[in-house]
């Protein structure tokens, strides 16, 4: 449906409709989330359709109760498809949105861009990606959010739990405008389970990462790192002059941030075959470009990576099927895989994230349903098969990574044969351990990203050229420990337009340290007091970064003190962001590795080209990046020594807590 710029903005600023919309049918095309399991008791239930009655007048809860009721036993959730806006889903130029502020209007920009559906993975029960990623529970938090910031001022903080948008409270001009945590449960009350049953009573979400926290950006946000890890995997299997040419990188998963791979295996260089089960997640990202050949016959798949190895191709193929095949008859057809990974969504391993070789994707959907303690068992028969597999090709030469999407905890514990000698560790490093973390995070190097409000190219064209010259003049005086970073980060954003990465909003990421980021965005923020930026810019960054998140399994797995259990620094990243100039910021549980397994935060600022923009964007990139080393510095990390000592140089103000080292002889004989 067609709607006039008025239009839109006067359903925006309507929020909860005054009359009752007609129901609607689900849309033939779209592509449904899993139904969710049947966990609720016959209370449960009730309440649960209660607290949905809640956001309407009384008038409609006849009517209403009997719908939310039929979607409650149809869906496991009440998403309320009947409010569901009927304006086209995108991220609009920032001048459209009817707003008091332009931090409102950026955010709301932010948003509809998570909900876009050719950004988000299942936009009719606005999730994002990962299967469960949400935005909000229901359309009726949506409406209610996009009203309140269409109507705050620039002394109002809206406070989102979990969805759900608690109210515009007084603040101050300093304050974030929005304060947004996703699934913040007792701890006690944080398993699996518990999200079933408190997301279908319609009190809580999985916010993912940059779901929840309105900073998807497609699977752009994820390929800058897929592809910096792609690269430096090679790096460690073949010889320094050799390619990645003709190599071949098997992995599984293009549903949502999982479809960056193909691109990342292009940019590095490499044949890159990728499964997945679902055909409308492979279709989709060949239509966008991501993903080069599509193929569903698996001989077929045989004979084309023959042919592309024969050939030195540098091509991504999609096969629609399951992963544990291609494992197999690689290893049967004498294939050989130089990299080997998995990215499908084990972190919701009962629920949609993983699909048991033997069943097709309809009949996996099914059983996940009516027989969900079959379907796990099927799951943790296929995981075992799938590592027995992955364990042949290691024997041979393949380096096999955990993309620290739970692969090897969900493998160990369905009782694959994964664990090292020690029967503590796994026998295969989580790509954060062995490339990310060192080569990396402890520096300071994370996904930085930005977002151009004005909609236009040009924007985007400007700011990758500002931040190319920006990193080549910080690469001519930077030391030698990281030149190799600065210079992939180089290559990255000179090619960036080239490898055709938007999807959804013009927006870039770039990994870039603390010194980069702020040089960067300051640089943007003159262009736009200048007028070479027609619109505000959006900063950010993916909460997997080198403070954002303690996660043991992903970006904390190389913190090696016994501290990685610990959620200290993701909690102080936040509070430490809101207070030195982040327009809005997010907390998190769950997110990559999972619910209960990970707490992550993130933040948004908005820069308009003012003097006030420039100075919160230096004290607060500041703090989000050097929180993390101090932490890493702490667990003796050698390379964020190295990087907080070389900071405390350059910053007299700065002041860390550095740990004395042991000689290891210290300890012989002590117990």
């Amino acid at each position: 449906m067609t709607t006039t710029l008025t239009d839109f903005q006067a359903q925006l600023l309507q929020g909860i409709p005054e009359e009752l919309p007609a129901k609607r049918p689900y849309p033939k095309n779209g592509n449904p989330a899993p139904k969710r399991k049947d966990i609720l008791s016959k209370e449960e239930k009730k309440l649960a359709v209660q607290n949905a009655l809640r956001y309407f007048p009384k008038v409609w809860h006849a009517e209403l109760a009997h719908e939310f009721a039929d979607e409650l036993k149809t869906y496991g959730r009440i998403y309320m498809y009947r409010f569901k806006p009927e304006y086209d889903m995108y991220a609009r130029p920032i001048s459209e949105y009817p707003a008091k502020t332009h931090q409102a209007a950026a955010i709301m920009l932010m948003i509809q861009n998570n909900l876009d559906p050719a950004v988000a993975q299942h936009p009719e029960e606005l999730i994002t990606y990962g299967g469960n990623g949400a935005v909000f529970q229901n359309w009726a938090q949506y409406l209610l959010t996009m009203k309140y910031l269409a109507t705050m001022t620039d002394e109002q903080t809206l406070h989102m739990y979990s969805g759900h948008p608690m109210g515009l409270f007084p603040s101050s001009k300093e304050a974030p405008r929005v304060v947004v945590t996703n699934g913040m449960m007792i701890p006690n009350y944080s398993k699996p389970d518990d999200w079933e049953k408190f997301n279908a009573l319609g009190v809580t979400q999985y916010g993912q990462m940059t779901a929840g926290s309105y900073m998807y950006i497609g699977p752009q946000g994820i390929v800058h790192g897929t592809a910096i890890t792609v690269m430096n995997a090679f790096r460690k299997v073949l010889d320094k002059n050799d390619s990645p040419k003709g190599k071949v990188f098997l992995t599984a998963g293009l549903g949502g941030m999982s479809g960056a791979q193909p691109k990342a295996g292009n940019i590095a260089g490499c044949i890159t075959v990728c499964a997945e089960v679902n055909p409308e997640a492979a279709k989709k990202r060949h239509e966008q470009g991501w993903v080069d050949e599509l193929l569903v016959d698996l001989q077929l798949l045989m004979v084309r990576v023959k042919e592309a190895i024969a050939n030195q191709e540098t091509v991504s193929l999609a096969y629609i099927g399951n992963v544990v095949d291609v494992w197999e008859h690689f290893y049967e057809e004498d294939i050989y895989v130089h990299l080997g990974s998995d990215q499908t969504s084990l972190h919701n391993p009962w629920a949609g994230g993983y699909y048991p070789v033997g069943l097709s994707f309809e009949e996996a959907n099914t059983l996940m349903v009516e027989h969900p303690a079959e379907f796990k068992e099927k799951v943790q028969e296929s995981l075992r098969r799938q590592i027995n597999a992955i364990n042949k090709h290691t024997t041979k030469g393949t380096y096999f990574f955990d993309y620290g999407n739970a692969f090897l905890l969900e493998v160990s514990r369905a009782g694959g044969d994964v664990m090292a000698k020690n029967n503590i560790d796994f026998r295969y490093p989580s790509y954060v351990q062995d490339i990310l973390g060192p080569m990396c995070f402890d520096y300071g190097f994370g996904p930085f990203r930005w977002v151009c409000t004005s909609g236009d190219p040009k924007d985007l064209q400007k700011t990758d050229a500002i931040a190319l010259e920006v990193m080549k003049e910080i690469k001519a005086e930077a030391p030698e420990e990281i030149q190799q970073q600065m210079q992939d980060n180089i290559k990255w954003i000179a090619e960036a337009e080239q490898n055709k990465l938007v999807v959804g909003s013009q927006a870039r990421i770039l990994y870039a340290d603390a010194e980069g980021r702020s040089k960067i965005a300051d640089a943007f923020n003159m262009a736009i007091a200048n007028g070479e930026i027609g619109a505000p810019v959006v900063l950010g960054r993916d909460h997997h970064d080198v403070s954002g998140t303690d996660s043991p399994f992903r970006e904390t797995s190389n913190i090696y003190d016994g501290s990685k259990f610990t959620a200290d620094m993701a909690i102080h990243n936040v509070i430490g962001d809101s207070f030195r100039g982040a327009t809005w910021v997010s907390i998190h549980n769950g997110g990559g590795v999972g619910w209960g397994e990970v707490i992550n935060g993130g933040f948004g600022m908005v820069l308009d080209g003012s003097e006030e923009a420039s100075n919160r964007l230096k004290k607060m990139l500041f703090y989000d990046v050097n929180n993390g080393i101090s932490r890493r510095s702490w667990a003796r990390n050698k390379e964020a020594l190295f990087a907080i000592q070389r900071e405390m140089d350059r910053t007299p103000n700065l002041r860390v807590t550095l740990p004395n080292l042991v000689e290891p002889n210290i300890l012989d004989d002590l117990f």
